[in-house]
């Protein structure tokens, strides 16, 4: 790589060390990531330690391992997890430890493999997991995910360029996506974490009944719970950290009523899930579960997920993003949720983020659900925007306004 590149990749670690992460003197800090992002993970890693961090513990997978178990492994054994693994992981989160996962996969890495036996993986992982996700979606750390350029998925998103450029096209598109060109990328997030802040902020004083989507493909009415709370850019741990959980991110996000969603809404890019992508799909509520669901590639999957568990085929997320954001104006799909969802406005299936509700995070599971919460062992986004959508706010007395139109924000902050 050029030596532009290395001073990028810097930067990149500065930035998800110091605004991701916001990590402090003396936090430890685990690192789950992909062999091939080891370039990344050893930049972190020093930025860390110049911070003050007392040790960088670094968990590192290969998906081709994932492979070779479902071409090989015993097909009565795909309900062993190491579970000793999450015990490991959420005793460090009890003990204040700081997170960063490194997103960067192979969209196809599973294609053609039995369906059932991923929807089966992906269930008891989430289930085993739920320890160690209770504190991330309270937000009780300091967490943040962000992504590295390997090979297979650059070849997906740039399929016309020779091999030996894709692996650098990615790299400059997630620079870019990320503001690394910026003049300064820590300043330049602060300005852009300010912005989600007045959005959501505006929002949350609206305390709408209920969003109202149409599109093409889409008629969905959206009920919201009371208390509902518009979150986005910054979160707060509970030691008074504040951090960005994602990078990049475009969003603001709060969770509906999980039980108020009606109508037909239509996904606007593939989802990738599990190694396997779910391509030209749309799915039809009614009082907040989905009743129908048709995908042109990827169906079966689909119906799998939503049938992990009662709370998979309802809604635990809904978040805004405009058309115009930086990652839909690049033109590219990603095959990537980190970077897709942020360029669309997207739903999530599955469990709901307790902080989006009043007092949210101190409730107990039932108080929760009763106030409208989703509960479940997977969290799924998939996208639905695009320039041709609207989205009306709409009233206690059932009166309407726009909230966005052409995919825009129908009101500037």
């Amino acid at each position: 790589m050029t030596t532009n590149f290395d001073q990028n990749l810097e930067q990149y670690a500065l930035l998800a060390v110091k605004v991701g992460l916001n990590l402090q003197p003396d936090q430890r800090l685990i690192v789950r990531a992909p062999l091939d992002s080891a370039e990344l993970v050893r930049a972190i890693s020093k930025v860390a330690y110049d911070v003050g961090c007392r040790y960088v513990d670094v968990l590192y997978s290969d998906d081709q391992l994932e492979v070779i178990r479902f071409e090989h492994a015993p097909r009565d054994s795909f309900e062993e997890y190491p579970a000793w693994r999450i015990n490991g992981l959420t005793k460090r989160a009890e003990q204040g430890d700081a997170f960063l996962r490194i997103s960067a996969n192979n969209p196809d890495l599973l294609k053609g493999q039995d369906s059932n036996l991923i929807s089966l993986t992906r269930k008891i992982e989430s289930e085993i997991s739920q320890p160690l996700l209770s504190y991330i979606t309270k937000m009780a750390v300091n967490w943040c995910v962000i992504s590295a350029a390997v090979e297979p998925w650059a070849q997906r998103v740039f399929p016309e360029a020779t091999e030996s450029e894709q692996v650098s096209l990615l790299w400059d598109a997630i620079f870019q996506m990320c503001r690394i060109d910026a003049e300064d990328p820590i300043v330049a997030w602060k300005e852009h974490i300010d912005r989600l802040e007045q959005r959501r902020e505006y929002l949350t004083k609206k305390a709408y009944t209920a969003l109202h989507y149409t599109a093409p493909g889409t008629n969905l009415t959206i009920g919201m719970p009371d208390g509902h709370i518009w979150r986005g850019g910054i979160d707060c741990s509970d030691a008074g950290t504040v951090f960005v959980p994602n990078l990049p991110t475009e969003e603001v996000f709060t969770m509906p009523h999980c039980k108020r969603t009606d109508g037909t809404v239509r996904a606007t890019k593939p989802l990738n899930y599990a190694g396997s992508l779910i391509e030209d799909f749309s799915v039809t509520f009614n009082a907040g579960r989905i009743v129908e669901a048709h995908a042109e590639k990827g169906e079966e999957i689909l119906r799998n997920l939503l049938s992990t568990d009662t709370g998979a085929a309802r809604l635990g997320e809904i978040a805004l993003v405009p058309h115009s954001s930086p990652i839909s104006q690049f033109g590219r799909l990603f095959y990537n949720t980190l970077f897709d969802e942020n360029a669309s406005n997207h739903v999530a299936l599955g469990q709901a983020y307790k902080v989006c509700l009043q007092n949210g995070a101190t409730m107990e599971e039932e108080d929760f659900n009763d106030s409208g919460g989703n509960t479940s062992v997977v969290h799924v986004d998939f996208m639905i925007g695009s320039e041709e959508m609207d989205i009306d706010g709409v009233f206690a007395d059932g009166s309407k306004e726009p909230v966005m139109r052409s995919g825009e924000w129908a009101v500037e902050m």
